[in-house]
């Protein structure tokens, strides 16, 4: 298995971070991609333990970025076994208040980023007739949404997309399946200008982001088409969505989101 190059994106920190860290694990080699300063520690981090390691500082909301990547991706002459497609980020608050470029940076990222680097990924593996993709997509892709009106339409695209790809893809060797995670102990909520939230303050204690990065390579390597990740309480919720209604939904959701000073 040391022969096999896995590619994860957002892995500077976080789920995508684990996701990285439990596929060397397992004796992957790995492209990690991410913008930002904290790539370089984490690519250290996972060298120190004799993986090999490729690090790719490239802003995957841009067109430029995505071809960044993959040309370094190319670069290596090898095929890519595994791709977790992870890069995102949320914006909380009131639509009607919310930054209009922050939002439509999140779209970038989340869907068009996503869809770009997919395409490649998946052109790559049909001409192997085998790889396996895994695409982040959330528990909130399944929910009505008040305060993260826009972030979780970008979770619906990407788990439609990964359902409806795993179904084109279904007579190949390619598999593909969603990573759906709850809450979880990163610092997405604090990104996303969630702090004095419930969510933001408790809520993400209910899974750890190895947690959610072990069910889902499990997931992945098992060939499901998704995976509720990793607290009971998502797993319940997800179960739930799509019997529970819209209303309730979205009151639930409300209480989460709604920062503590207007409660």
């Amino acid at each position: 298995m040391e022969d096999n190059l896995a590619l994860v994106t957002g892995a500077s920190s976080g789920i995508g971070l684990q996701l990285a860290k439990e596929l060397a694990n397992r004796g992957y080699d790995l492209v990690i991609s991410s913008a930002g300063e904290r790539l370089s520690a984490a690519a250290e981090e996972m060298r120190s333990n004799g993986h090999q390691v490729v690090e790719v500082n490239a802003d995957l909301a841009t067109r430029k970025g995505v071809d960044q990547l993959w040309a370094q991706v190319q670069s290596l002459g090898r095929p890519v076994d595994i791709a977790c497609i992870n890069a995102g980020v949320g914006v909380g608050g009131l639509f009607s208040e919310t930054d209009l470029d922050a939002e439509l940076n999140m779209v970038e990222l989340n869907c068009v980023g996503t869809v770009q680097l997919a395409k490649l990924v998946v052109r790559h593996m049909k001409e192997l007739n085998a790889g396996k993709i895994l695409f982040t997509a959330s528990i909130a892709g399944e929910m009505v949404a008040p305060r993260e009106a826009v972030y979780a339409a970008t979770k619906a695209f990407v788990l439609s997309f990964a359902h409806s790809l795993r179904y084109e893809l279904k007579e190949t060797g390619i598999t593909v399946t969603a990573l759906q995670p709850g809450p979880t102990d990163t610092d997405f909520f604090h990104r996303a200008g969630m702090d004095d939230t419930e969510v933001g303050q408790k809520g993400k204690s209910e899974s750890e982001p190895k947690d959610v990065a072990r069910q889902g390579i499990n997931a992945l390597l098992a060939g499901k088409d998704h995976v509720y990740a990793a607290s009971f309480k998502t797993k319940l919720e997800g179960a739930l969505a799509n019997v529970m209604p819209g209303t309730l939904k979205a009151a639930m959701h409300e209480k989460m989101a709604k920062p503590s000073s207007e409660k």
